[in-house]
C-alpha cells in the first residue's frame, strides 16, 4: 500500500511539475510574442526616423538644384546636359551602393547575433536551465527600442539647458559689436578664479558652419573650450555672429566685412588689456582666422595663431578629394547649396552643407548604418540599460540641431581652399583686399603659429590641418580622438591631454598652455 502511495505520488508530483513547466513556458512565449509587438513598432519607428533625418537635407537641395540646373540647362549644349546628368547618375549609385552595403552589413552582424540570442533563450525556456528565458530577450530588446527611439532623442532634446553658450546668463560679458558679431568675454567659472586683467587676451573664433556652441560644450561638467581658458585667468573673448536669419548684414558679409570686424575687436582687446592678442580659430574658423592674419589687417594687434582641427588646404584631404573627383565637374558648383531668402539676400543653407560630409562617408553615416550602431550602443550582454550621458547627449544635439546658414561670400573662400591647392610659393587660393595672402608672411613679421590636430579625425585630414608647415615654421600639437575632441573631452581639465598641460612623450603643449608661456615670456615649447 505504501509503495503504491508513494507512486501515485511521484506521478502526480511529476504531471503537476511537467503541467507547470506547459503553463511557464506558454507564459513566457505570450509574454514574448507582447513584447515581439512592441519590437516591431518601435523597429519600424527607429527605422523611418533616421531616414527621415538623414534625407531632410535632401529635400532642402532639391529646390537649389532645380533652380541652378534651370540656368545650366539653356546655356548647356543638349548632349552635354545629357552626359552630365548619366554621370550624376553613375555617382548617385555609388554612393548609394557603399551606404546599402554598409547597411546590410549593419543589419547581418545586429540580427544574427539576436537571432542566436533567442534560439538559446527559447532552448532555455524549454528545458528551464537558466533565467535569461525568451521572454527575458524580448523584453529586454524591447526596451532597448524604446530607449534608442523614444528615449535617446529625448534625452537630446533635454541636454539644451545645458549645452552651448547662455549668453543672457551670469558669467559673459558683452565686449564689443558690430553690425555682423557681438564679442563676449568669458568669465571664469572656477570658484576663487580671476581673470588676470594685465594679461594677454585670447579671442577664439567659431566654425561658421558647425557654430558656436561646441566651445562651451557642457560647461556645467568642465567640459568647456573656451572655460578652458577662462579658468586659468586669461582674459578671454569669442566671437559670436549675428543670427543669419534675421541679419541682412550677416546675410551679405564678406570676408573683408569680417576681417575688418575682427580688427575692431582685436583693437579694443588690446586697449583694454595692453598686450598684443591670440586669434584662435576653430575648424573653418581657423582658415578664416588665418586668412585675416596674412592679410596685414592685424599687424601690430595679434602676435599668435592658434589653429585646432582647421582645413588648411582642403585639397589635401583624400575622402573628400575622392568624393569630388567622382562628381562631375558641372555639379562642382556651390550654387546647389544656395537659397534665395525673402529679401532676395543669397545664403548657403548650413543642413545642405553638413549632408555633403555623410554623404561622403555613407559607409559610416548611412541612415541605417547610424540606427544600428545606437542599438548597439547602449545594448550590454547582460541585459541592463546603459546610462545616456550628458557628453553623449550633447554630442548629438550638436549634430542634429547646431547647423547654421552661411553667407555665400564667406562659404565661397571655404568652397576654394577645398578646390584650389595653396601654391608652391605658399600663397592661399583667396584673396581679401585684393592682396594676395601668404604664409610667409607670418614669419616675416614674427608671429607665432600653433597647429593642433586630431589623430582620428576623419572630417579634417592631419595633412590638411599641417599644410602651413611646407611654407612656415610652427609648433604642431597632436591630440588623441577625432574632430571634436579638442572641444569636448580635452577641455576637461582633469584629463590627461588638458588643455592647459603639456603632454605626451614629445612634450606637446595644448593651446592653453601655448598662451599662457606666450604671456609668461616662453614661447618655445
Amino acid at each position: 500500500m505504501d509503495k503504491q502511495t508513494d507512486f501515485w505520488g511521484a506521478m502526480l508530483r511529476a504531471i503537476g511539475d511537467a503541467f507547470g513547466r506547459h503553463v511557464d513556458m506558454q507564459l513566457q512565449l505570450v509574454g514574448a510574442t507582447l513584447s515581439q509587438a512592441e519590437i516591431a513598432r518601435n523597429y519600424w519607428n527607429g527605422v523611418f526616423k533616421y531616414l527621415n533625418e538623414f534625407m531632410y537635407p535632401y529635400w532642402i537641395a532639391q529646390d537649389a538644384f532645380m533652380n541652378t540646373e534651370q540656368r545650366k540647362v539653356r546655356e548647356t549644349p543638349p548632349l552635354e546636359t545629357m552626359r552630365d546628368y548619366l554621370e550624376l547618375l553613375q555617382f548617385n549609385l555609388q554612393i548609394a551602393e557603399k551606404g546599402g552595403i554598409a547597411a546590410i552589413r549593419s543589419m547581418t552582424d545586429y540580427h544574427l547575433n539576436r537571432m542566436t540570442q533567442a534560439f538559446q533563450a527559447f532552448l532555455t525556456t524549454a528545458y528551464q536551465t537558466g533565467d535569461r528565458g525568451i521572454a527575458n530577450v524580448m523584453s529586454h530588446e524591447a526596451r532597448l527600442l524604446e530607449r534608442v527611439v523614444r528615449g535617446y532623442a529625448q534625452a537630446i532634446l533635454d541636454i539644451e539647458p545645458e549645452y552651448g553658450f547662455h549668453f543672457e546668463r551670469e558669467g559673459y560679458r558683452k565686449a564689443a559689436e558690430t553690425d555682423r558679431f557681438l564679442c563676449y568675454q568669458v568669465l571664469p567659472d572656477e570658484p576663487g578664479v580671476e581673470v588676470n586683467e594685465r594679461g594677454k587676451p585670447v579671442l577664439i573664433v567659431h566654425p561658421y558652419v558647425l557654430g558656436a556652441n561646441i566651445l562651451a560644450f557642457l560647461p556645467g561638467e568642465k567640459k568647456s573650450y573656451v572655460h578652458a581658458f577662462a579658468n586659468q585667468g586669461i582674459p578671454t573673448y569669442v566671437r559670436i555672429i549675428k543670427n543669419i536669419d534675421v541679419t541682412p548684414a550677416v546675410q551679405t558679409m564678406t570676408g573683408e566685412d569680417d576681417a575688418l570686424d575682427t580688427r575692431s575687436f582685436c583693437e579694443t582687446l588690446k586697449k583694454r588689456h595692453g598686450k598684443p592678442v591670440t586669434l584662435n580659430g576653430f575648424c573653418q574658423g581657423g582658415f578664416i582666422a588665418a586668412a585675416i592674419m596674412l592679410s596685414g589687417e592685424l599687424d601690430g594687434l595679434v602676435d599668435a595663431l592658434i589653429t585646432c582641427v582647421t582645413p588648411m588646404d582642403g585639397t589635401r584631404s583624400k575622402a573628400l578629394v575622392e568624393y569630388l573627383e567622382h562628381l562631375p565637374p558641372r555639379f562642382r558648383d556651390l550654387g546647389y547649396a544656395v537659397k534665395t531668402l525673402e529679401n532676395g539676400n543669397r545664403v548657403v543653407d548650413g543642413q545642405v552643407m553638413s549632408w555633403v560630409y555623410k554623404l561622403k562617408s555613407m559607409e559610416k553615416e548611412a541612415p541605417l548604418v547610424s540606427f544600428y550602431r545606437d542599438l548597439l550602443m547602449f545594448d550590454r550582454p547582460d541585459g541592463q540599460e546603459v546610462e545616456i550621458t550628458k557628453t553623449a547627449a550633447a554630442i548629438n544635439y550638436w549634430l542634429i540641431y547646431d547647423r547654421n546658414d552661411l553667407p555665400e561670400s564667406i562659404t565661397q573662400m571655404s568652397f576654394r581652399s577645398y578646390t584650389v591647392p595653396i601654391d608652391p610659393n605658399g600663397t592661399l587660393p583667396v584673396k581679401l583686399f585684393g592682396r594676395e595672402l601668404n604664409f610667409k608672411r607670418l614669419d616675416d613679421k614674427g608671429q607665432k603659429l600653433l597647429i593642433c590636430y586630431a589623430e582620428k579625425d576623419d572630417l579634417v585630414d592631419k595633412a590638411t590641418a599641417l599644410a602651413p608647415l611646407d611654407f612656415v615654421k610652427a609648433e604642431v600639437t597632436a591630440f588623441p580622438k577625432g574632430h571634436g575632441g579638442i572641444a569636448t573631452s580635452w577641455s576637461d581639465p582633469t584629463t590627461e591631454c588638458a588643455l592647459h598641460k603639456r603632454f605626451g612623450k614629445d612634450g606637446y603643449r595644448g593651446p592653453v598652455r601655448f598662451h599662457l608661456d606666450l604671456d609668461e615670456g616662453r614661447p618655445d615649447r
